[in-house]
């Protein structure tokens, strides 16, 4: 109920009764019933009985509803045969109440007029605040003025004037809208930055929906802009209207005008429809539709056009017309309380759509599906994936499909000699419209037993098996030798045992604490037929802090590192007032020289591996840093050096990231490429709402680590900067991005972008 209806149902909802008490006694807190007066409790004094709700239950299931009000002061005039209920009235009824300073019945006119500072309070967390109020006893009119309405979504409606009619309904007059607060944190009365104002504002108590006539947006006490037809909802739910313009510059598109229009068809669909016009392309058009289910949601969004296109490893620049589009859709579905289905498809008519259209600058778009079941002990997965590939050199016929990949585990409820046991299956089926296929399956069971020594040990024994069946065909055209495998069947076991100790110190460290941990991991694989394999899914292998003591190295499942090794490294914590730092670092040791399994520079391809560690630091959230690195073991170079840093507070801060990664790989192997970059972005804020933001990407990569490069050595990549204003209700920027990269019809260069954001208002 709306807060026109809280004051008809509480103010006046049976006045009668209200006051039926002529002569009662100053202070009087009471509840009347309709029929009769109920007495004071023993031992209480009869001006002051219990509090209303002690008394009497609002029962709203026929008659009249009873009113519970206390008072400072309760009087009768019988000269004009009028009841006034004075001094901190509060009337009560349910969830809803109403305070005010005074309330007057006129028992003649039937008029009831509430006067003072009131505040009426609705079931629904709606607030009305005014100096007075007019109500008939019949309820069937009401009149306020110098109202404000507080709607518990955010919204603020004020106006001079305001009429409800018997529906609820409510006709405002020189009203004013806004969902800005009127208060600061501190407490001060403050100016919203935007508001409506309209000569007429009515607000429907049946659907929550408030229509203004003759609106317009006000900025900073500035009138802008005419907002004809305008509706909004109170509750905070969508409504259908239109978005707010974006208006944007792009080196490859022109000046791009766009706006939306949203259509909220039920409480769980809604359907979003947007053009997009251009002074250097085709207009645009795109739709997201989105549904919410009893089981789940997803949504569909396309693009489309008809324009020209530059295809994107073409030696010429001769564009063609044609139709030009991306479908992206994805949902998530909980079957029941174990099963549950999810997805996501992508799919773009060309390679250069999504960065033309600065809808995506992913180099490739990936698509899945999945089917899974979980309970406390079992999980099983179906699922297939695909991939599309855009800004690589990639042949799409090369790009496999994996279809289906089925994975289900199960783990024993009861220990096996003191461990848990985990069996696993899988199976993956990948093909390429012009390259090698490959089919694959294998089970697996591990044992893993963990204690703790009288010592303070941290012992774990592992043991696996896993037995392997592979198929393959066309496995020529498979460009990397070693990538390949044996074409036909083949199979293979793998059985390993390993043995992973921690021994924890812990003891003071500068005001806080300090953990030091040495870790020594044993394993052992004996020797397996891993280039007769297929690789399609452990490529991209490096050492790194988060695999040092892993079973296997390798990323995937079709290869196995074998021999023996041991693995030792230490890890340090500290932690006191304000700080905490981390750091581990750690090597491992091959017993046998001749191994040949890894691509050289990968700090594994010796008996003794490089040195990999990882250093953190934090200081409260002001400062974060992670340094991850990799160094030679022979010469100590840095192989592997990442950084990411952030120094700052939400509003202010600088952001840091640097890789490089000088691997000495050939770089034939496009999955191991030595690269280096480095990200920069910051913030800062001043004049409490205003700031200033920006950010980089550079490639530093050079011809010695990758031959195929234009660029040699610093080569911008995308720049951007922009200011920006933001408080609770208002959001608006300018914005600048420069691009370097010119790939066919996308073009390089700079674009500009208005943003504006309004909370809580659209257009209808």
């Amino acid at each position: 109920m709306s807060v026109a209806g809280a004051a008809v149902l509480l103010a006046l909802g049976n006045p009668a009764a209200v006051f039926a008490q002529e002569g009662a006694a100053p202070g009087v807190r009471t509840a009347i019933d309709p029929v009769e007066t109920p007495e004071p409790r023993d031992g209480e004094d009869d001006g002051f009985p219990v509090v209303a709700e002690d008394i009497l239950p609002v029962d709203q299931s026929d008659g009249p509803r009873e009113i519970a009000f206390e008072a400072n002061e309760l009087r009768y005039d019988q000269a004009t045969d009028t009841v006034t209920a004075a001094g901190n009235v509060l009337l009560r009824s349910g969830d809803q109440s109403v305070r005010a300073d005074a309330v007057t019945w006129n028992r003649m006119t039937g008029e009831i007029v509430a006067t003072g500072t009131i505040r009426l309070l609705d079931e629904n967390g709606n607030q009305l605040f005014t100096d007075r109020i007019v109500l008939t006893d019949e309820l069937e009119a009401g009149a306020m003025q110098n109202l404000l309405l507080a709607f518990r979504q955010g919204g603020r409606l004020a106006a001079q004037q305001a009429t409800r009619d018997a529906n609820g309904d409510i006709e405002l007059t020189r009203a004013a809208y806004s969902s800005c607060a009127v208060v600061d944190a501190d407490g001060c009365d403050k100016s919203p930055s935007w508001r409506v104002t309209a000569e007429r504002v009515y607000y429907d108590e049946d659907t929550s929906e408030i229509r203004f006539r003759g609106a317009y947006l006000e900025l900073f006490g500035a009138r802008i802009l005419p907002l004809p037809g305008l509706t909004i909802s109170a509750d905070g739910r969508a409504s259908s209207g239109f978005f707010i313009p974006d208006i944007g510059l792009t080196a490859s598109n022109g000046i791009e005008i766009s706006d939306s229009y949203y259509w909220r068809l039920a409480n769980n669909r809604d359907l979003t429809l947007s053009g997009y016009v251009y002074t250097e392309a085709a207009p645009m058009v795109s739709a997201q539709y989105r549904q919410l289910t009893e089981k789940g949601a997803f949504q569909v969004t396309g693009y489309a056009t008809y324009g020209s296109r530059i295809p994107l490893n073409s030696t010429m620049r001769t564009s063609e017309n044609d139709f030009r589009g991306y479908l992206f859709t994805n949902g998530r579905f909980q079957l029941d309380e174990n099963w549950t289905a999810q997805g996501s498809i992508r799919l773009a008519s060309d390679r250069t759509f999504l960065r033309r259209y600065d809808i995506s600058r992913e180099d490739r778009l990936r698509s899945v599906v999945e089917l899974a079941r979980q309970d406390e002990n079992s999980y099983v997965s179906i699922a297939g994936w695909g991939t599309q590939a855009l800004l690589v050199s990639t042949d799409q016929g090369q790009v496999p499909l994996a279809l289906p990949l089925i994975d289900a585990r199960y783990r024993l409820e009861e220990p096996v000699f003191g461990g848990n046991v985990e069996l696993q299956a899988n199976t993956l089926a990948i093909t390429r419209l012009e390259g090698q296929d490959t089919q694959r399956a294998f089970a697996r069971a591990r044992w893993d037993m963990r204690r703790i020594t009288a010592w303070g040990q941290e012992v774990t024994l592992t043991g696996l098996v896993r037995g392997d069946v592979y198929h393959s065909d066309d496995n020529s055209l498979t460009r990397i030798a070693s990538y390949r495998g044996e074409d036909g069947w083949q199979a293979r076991g793998v059985a390993t045992a390993a043995i992973d100790v921690k021994w924890p110190f812990i003891g003071e460290f500068l005001g806080g604490s300090q953990i030091l941990t040495p870790r020594v991991q044993l394993v052992a694989t004996p020797s397996i037929r891993n280039l007769d394999i297929p690789n399609e899914d452990a490529r991209a292998i490096d050492l790194e802090d988060s695999n040092l003591f892993a079973l296997n190295r390798f990323p995937g499942y079709d290869r196995v590192e074998d021999g023996v090794r041991v693995t030792y490294g230490i890890d340090w914590q500290a932690n006191f007032p304000g700080w905490r730092l981390h750091t581990t670092i750690g090597q491992s040791y091959r017993l046998n020289d001749a191994f040949d399994l890894f691509p050289d520079g990968t700090g594994l391809t010796e008996q003794f591996s490089d040195f990999v560690g990882r250093t953190e630091v934090r200081y409260r959230d002001y400062l974060k840093f992670t340094h991850r690195y990799r160094l030679d073991k022979d010469n100590f170079t840095v192989r592997r050096n990442e950084i990411d840093a952030t120094v700052g507070s939400d509003r202010t801060y600088v952001e840091v990231g640097y890789l490089q990664l000088n691997r000495d790989i050939d770089f034939r192997l496009e999955d191991l490429q030595d690269r280096e970059e480095i990200r920069l972005a910051g913030r800062v804020a001043f004049a409490r709402h205003w700031s200033v933001f920006g950010s980089a990407v550079v490639n530093l990569t050079d011809r010695n680590e990758d031959p195929t490069l234009l660029a040699d050595g610093f080569e911008p990549l995308r720049t951007r900067l922009g200011i920006a204003y933001a408080d609770d209700c208002l959001e608006f920027g300018f914005t600048w991005r420069r691009d370097y990269i010119q790939l066919a019809d996308a073009q390089s260069g700079s674009s500009f972008r208005i943003y504006f954001n309004l909370r809580n208002l659209g257009f209808n």
